[in-house]
């Protein structure tokens, strides 16, 4: 039997033929070289047994481009890095508010808005020239997790009702969006098409997704980082810091977790190449 044969067990708890060619493409996406990729994927392939877990081949991938090219390895782990922003919504939220802001827009995260019947708690407001967006932020902590047609029925209708309280006024929204790093079904999809909602996933709109803004605009999560611990990045999170970028600029939370010089310069060093400024 073939190894792209083998059949391995998804978080969904379904079964699946092993790709080759999708580990292989995921692997070149981190920026990792032919030669550190076709060594991966060697080995990877020598381990491989019916019923392993995707968790499983992505662990030893990880773990095999983190020996080899450690800020490859904290790209690659982009996915899992989103959802360890939980478990509460908040992060995401404050995450996005930093992309957005990073991207030119003028940002406020958790305002509260009054709409015609009533009060509204907007996740982030973004505002840049002529846009105005109102952006509901749907964080869920279970891959396996969609957002499915209530979500976008359910925000239009605050969208709506925000926008009829400030029509043909300058603080009049013009754009709704809905922002989930899961994906949503296609019903949620044609219902966002037809009444104008503008929805944002892992990976939609298609090239326009999650990932390729924050590979295209070096906007990691802070929770990328291969050498901050977990409770280190959740003291970062609880201060707002939730993006690499931010934490080259205020590297004095680091002063405040107790992080000896030296392992400050290699952390510093991992967030800005992340950050495309060093």
């Amino acid at each position: 039997m073939k190894k792209e044969a083998f059949q391995v067990i998804k978080s969904s708890g379904e079964k699946a033929d092993f790709s080759l060619a999708k580990l292989r493409n995921s692997l070149f996406k981190s920026g990792a070289d032919k030669l550190v990729v076709d060594n991966i994927i060697n080995i990877v392939r020598d381990e491989l047994y019916q019923g392993i877990s995707t968790k499983e081949i992505y662990n030893r991938a990880f773990a095999l481009l983190k020996k080899s090219q450690p800020i490859f390895a904290s790209k690659y782990k982009l996915k899992r890095a989103i959802y360890e922003l939980g478990p509460t919504g908040f992060p995401f939220e404050n995450f996005i508010g930093a992309l957005m802001e990073y991207s030119g827009y003028k940002v406020e995260v958790g305002k509260i808005l009054q709409g015609k019947c009533v009060n509204h708690e907007v996740d982030v407001i973004a505002i840049k020239h002529k846009q105005h967006i109102i952006a509901e932020c749907k964080f869920h902590s279970e891959k396996t997790s969609t957002c499915n047609i209530k979500v976008p029925l359910y925000i239009n209708s605050r969208y709506k009702d925000i926008i009829a309280q400030y029509n043909n006024t300058p603080l009049c929204p013009n754009e709704g969006w809905v922002v989930t790093n899961t994906r949503f079904t296609s019903d949620a999809i044609t219902y966002a098409k037809c009444v104008g909602l503008y929805l944002l996933s892992w990976d939609y709109p298609k090239e326009n997704g999650l990932k390729e803004r924050i590979d295209r605009l070096g906007l990691y999560p802070i929770t990328v980082s291969t050498l901050l611990t977990k409770r280190e990045k959740q003291f970062l999170l609880s201060r707002k810091v939730v993006l690499c970028r931010q934490l080259v600029d205020d590297n004095f939370y680091l002063d405040h977790l107790g992080i000896s010089e030296k392992r400050k310069t290699k952390i510093l060093t991992e967030v800005s190449m992340l950050s495309n400024t060093n």
